[in-house]
């Protein structure tokens, strides 16, 4: 209700839609947001068919210029639309943004702006050299952690949780994939839209909050499974022919060590009780969750 409620105190000179993607929750909100939010485009889905099917729902309806991918766990700044509205129109490049995304903590989600996960960015994130090297290149390509957060630049991919998308670039390298269930497939398309020529941009004069669930709370094990199943799925797809089997196994095996691992550390917290899954927003007009159920904004 809150991330709704940001979008409706937006102040900007443009005009959007909001289409609403709920993956069947649980609990009243489907009647809910009816109620408060008569103007929203609401999908509701008898099953829970993912991040990426569900947006690809909205996108398909969606008419705008723009179409902005928005978690429903997320509080947008009343600058935020008519911002990076403008910086992407400024930049007919440029076929993906995202701005600054902050945790409810003051931190910087650091999702917001990421290199590709290479089998070496990959390997020195998982197992911690970036956190021990912070301010080195060679061991940040993941999380790019040497760069100034306050700083806008190019990169390779952003989040899923809020990312301003080109129609025009949607309709060359299409929508999401839907192999991936709620990991993963902002990266894909990311590197499908680099792929096709066009820019991606991380752009922080504005920030939303993402209120994320905490990573002391005990995850399911479908959430801990399709989280490291989006890593085989991404390097299959993208870089499986581009390195020799050895290289390909050792990425293969570093997954599963690192699946064993997070479910052991999984096994050991303290259970917490499990919200509802989440509803998706799709806004259309001018400009446009990992929850499982997202927002899109169509500008």
């Amino acid at each position: 209700m809150d991330c709704l409620r940001s979008v409706y105190d937006s102040e900007t000179k443009f005009f959007y839609e909001i289409i609403l993607i709920d993956n069947n929750s649980r609990d009243d909100s489907v009647e809910r947001i009816s109620r408060e939010f008569p103007d929203v485009l609401l999908i509701a889905n008898s099953e829970n068919v993912g991040f990426a099917r569900g947006n690809n729902q909205g996108m398909e309806v969606a008419s705008g210029r723009y179409v902005l991918l928005l978690n429903s766990d997320t509080v947008i700044r009343k600058d935020t639309l008519e911002t990076m509205l403008e910086f992407m129109d400024s930049r007919p490049d440029l076929g993906a943004s995202g701005c600054k995304v902050i945790l409810p903590d003051g931190s910087l989600d650091k999702a917001c702006k990421r290199g590709f996960p290479t089998p070496a960015a990959s390997f020195y994130y998982a197992f911690g050299f970036s956190k021990l090297f912070p301010d080195r290149p060679r061991f940040n390509g993941y999380q790019l952690g040497y760069l100034d957060p306050d700083q806008a630049y190019p990169v390779d991919c952003l989040v899923g949780a809020f990312m301003l998308v080109r129609r025009q670039t949607i309709d060359q390298v299409g929508g999401l994939d839907g192999e991936f269930f709620m990991y993963g497939e902002d990266l894909d398309w990311c590197f499908r839209i680099k792929e096709a020529g066009w820019g991606i941009y991380y752009y922080p004069q504005t920030s939303i909050v993402h209120l994320k669930g905490g990573s002391a709370r005990r995850r399911p094990f479908r959430i801990v499974y399709e989280f490291h199943r989006a890593m085989i799925l991404f390097h299959r797809k993208h870089y499986s022919k581009r390195y020799n089997s050895m290289i390909n196994g050792a990425v293969y095996a570093g997954v599963g060590v690192k699946f064993a691992l997070s479910l052991v550390r999984n096994a050991l917290i303290r259970p917490r009780a499990v919200p509802s899954p989440a509803q998706s927003l799709t806004v259309p007009g001018e400009a446009g969750s990992r929850t499982e159920s997202n927002a899109e904004v169509r500008l």
